[in-house]
C-alpha cells in the first residue's frame, strides 16, 4: 500500500491517499481532511503537497483552482451553476461540507473528469 508522506522537522504523517477527501491551501498551511471527518492543519504550500502526490503510482488527488486538491473518487457533483463541489462516497463516513469554488475552476475539473472517463 502506498502513502501519502508529510515529513516535518519534529514529526512524519502517513496518510492513506484514499483517506484523503480533500487539502485546502490558506497561505502558507495545507488542511488535510479525511474521510472520517477528521482534519489537521499543517505549514506546507499546497504546491509542496501536489508534488508529493504525484510521487505516488496510483494518484487520485487532482488539482481544482489555486486552493484544493481534490480526490477525484469522492467526487459526486461538480456544480457550475450553484459553483460547489460535493463528495460522496462508501468510504467517507463523516458529514464532509460542499466547497465553494470558483465557475472557470469547476468547469475545468468538470472537463478533466469528462475526458476521464472516455479514456476509461
Amino acid at each position: 500500500m502506498e502513502y501519502f508522506k508529510i515529513s516535518l522537522p519534529n514529526s512524519l504523517v502517513r496518510i492513506n491517499p484514499l483517506d484523503i477527501v480533500y487539502i485546502k491551501a490558506e497561505g502558507n498551511y495545507s488542511t488535510i481532511v479525511l474521510t472520517n471527518g477528521t482534519s489537521r492543519t499543517f505549514t506546507f504550500q499546497l504546491i509542496a503537497l501536489e508534488k508529493a502526490s504525484k510521487q505516488l503510482l496510483n494518484n487520485p488527488l487532482m488539482r481544482v483552482g489555486r486552493s484544493y486538491l481534490v480526490n477525484k473518487h469522492y467526487i459526486y457533483v461538480v456544480d457550475l451553476t450553484e459553483q460547489i463541489l460535493v463528495f460522496a462516497g462508501r468510504e467517507i463516513t463523516a458529514k464532509i461540507p460542499n466547497l465553494s469554488i470558483s465557475r472557470d475552476s469547476l468547469k475545468q475539473l468538470k472537463q478533466e473528469l469528462e475526458r476521464e472517463k472516455l479514456q476509461a
